[in-house]
């Protein structure tokens, strides 16, 4: 789906980021797919520290619209 012009797409883990997610912090300082990234980005996946409320709140805090299109 195109974007207008004035907006912007979310960005892979710009929330782990933003709110300082210890497992991000462990994620930035590997290289990215390797093992152990990979490893770590596991828990992601299986056992994330926050949940979808608080990113949904977070995603209303920084602006963003949650949209689909028609049909």
């Amino acid at each position: 789906m195109a974007l207008r012009d004035g907006y912007t797409e979310y960005q892979r883990r710009e929330y782990c980021k933003d709110v300082k997610c210890p497992i991000q912090l462990l994620l930035d300082k590997e290289v990215e797919k390797s093992p152990r990234y990979e490893e770590i980005r596991a828990i992601c996946g299986s056992n994330c520290l926050h949940t979808t409320h608080e990113f949904h709140h977070w995603l209303i805090q920084k602006g963003y619209l949650v949209v689909k299109p028609k049909g």
